[in-house]
């Protein structure tokens, strides 16, 4: 099926995007107003319109967003993806090595206070977990100077798409159908003959096994970045987060909420820690391709420490009312011409002023429940 045949969203998400608005404040970014967070009046989706991918004629963030709506159903107050969550806190420890590379202010040794969220992909806050669902880790690090880096990161090495029309594509394509619960085989096929950069990706991922749970994943950035230091040298670069817990054994028997479960017991009974490693990019390798990895020979910076020491059910005021732009970058991290981090912008702002206009339901996760 190509695209665009019987795919066509309502005639109203084919409105073009405004301009990009004043950046965002300290105080903006972090404080809610009520139940609602401030970013409901920040709408980043100027630089996705600006890239040139959010053509009238072509995707706009409404369209997406409402594409993820026709495949996963309406969930009034949740994110459109990665709907199902945990907010966490904690702190990065900086060891100063990433200033060598880079001139951001989190970077330089010392500690800044986090906001994290755990989370699973797709848009049924409701789901069960299992195994093999895509898990992912948002970050938010301010620094002294106010200052805030913004990631989300998943646990798969490498992306499933090179272009925000490729995934706007499989986003159909692999819809679960309702006899099988799994995507139509054909319409999937289809696609992958279109994309066979989508297909390699695959590949490597089932290549790179999940680990047991949230505490003993990886967390990739996946997308390419420009870090440029104090003496103006600019290189790309990508991150990683590296669990520093050993191996958790799966549990024999799991329920419906496990893999969150888990990592609820976790944090209780101590500090979970990732170390952030940077990756160097040489002349050559990719920086517009996230389904492409980079040689494991690149050079590596171990940066320092990320700690949870806390979650909490989400709920108003914690990681339930952030968004997780990865556009949101420190002086000395910019964009790079990877296409997917300006499209995410414009999405997760859609996804984020329709959430917050909407009436809000409980979490499925719920801390007290899980220790009481």
């Amino acid at each position: 099926m190509e695209p665009g045949e019987d795919d066509e969203e309502p005639a109203a998400a084919d409105v073009p995007e405004p301009p990009l608005r004043a950046p965002l404040t300290r105080r903006g970014a972090l404080m809610g107003m009520g139940a609602v967070a401030s970013f409901a009046a920040v709408d980043v989706g100027g630089f996705a319109y600006a890239g040139g991918w959010l053509r009238p004629d072509t995707l706009t963030p409404p369209r997406f967003a409402d594409r993820f709506e026709r495949v996963y159903g309406r969930h009034d107050g949740f994110r459109r993806n990665h709907a199902k969550g945990l907010s966490a806190t904690g702190t990065f420890v900086s060891n100063g090595a990433g200033a060598a590379v880079c001139r951001a202010a989190v970077f330089q040794p010392g500690s800044a206070p986090l906001i994290g969220r755990f989370s699973l992909g797709g848009g049924l806050p409701d789901q069960a977990d299992k195994p093999d669902a895509v898990r992912g880790l948002g970050l938010l690090i301010e620094t002294a100077n106010g200052q805030q880096w913004r990631t989300a990161m998943i646990n798969s090495p490498v992306f499933t798409d090179s272009t925000p029309e490729g995934f706007y594509e499989r986003l159909l394509a692999s819809k679960p159908q309702p006899g099988t619960g799994k995507p139509d085989p054909q319409r999937m096929a289809a696609f992958l003959d279109r994309h066979p950069e989508t297909a390699a990706a695959l590949k490597i991922i089932k290549q790179t096994p999940p680990s047991a749970g949230f505490a003993d994943s990886p967390y990739h950035g996946l997308n390419a970045f420009r870090f440029t230091n104090d003496a103006g040298a600019t290189v790309p670069g990508r991150w990683s987060v590296i669990p520093q817990d050993p191996p958790v054994v799966p549990p024999a028997s799991v329920g419906r909420d496990f893999l969150f479960e888990d990592v609820i017991r976790a944090v209780a009974r101590r500090p979970l820690q990732w170390r952030l490693m940077l990756t160097i990019g040489e002349p050559g390798d990719p920086t517009n391709d996230a389904t492409r990895p980079w040689p494991q020979s690149r050079r590596s910076i171990d940066a320092g420490t990320i700690s949870i020491t806390a979650v909490q059910t989400e709920e108003a005021g914690n990681a339930r009312d952030i968004n997780f732009d990865p556009t949101v970058l420190p002086d000395g991290i910019a964009l790079s011409d990877d296409p997917l981090p300006a499209a995410r912008s414009g999405v997760y702002a859609r996804s984020f002023t329709r959430r917050a206009e909407e009436p809000k339901s409980p979490s499925q996760v719920d801390v007290r429940r899980t220790l009481s």
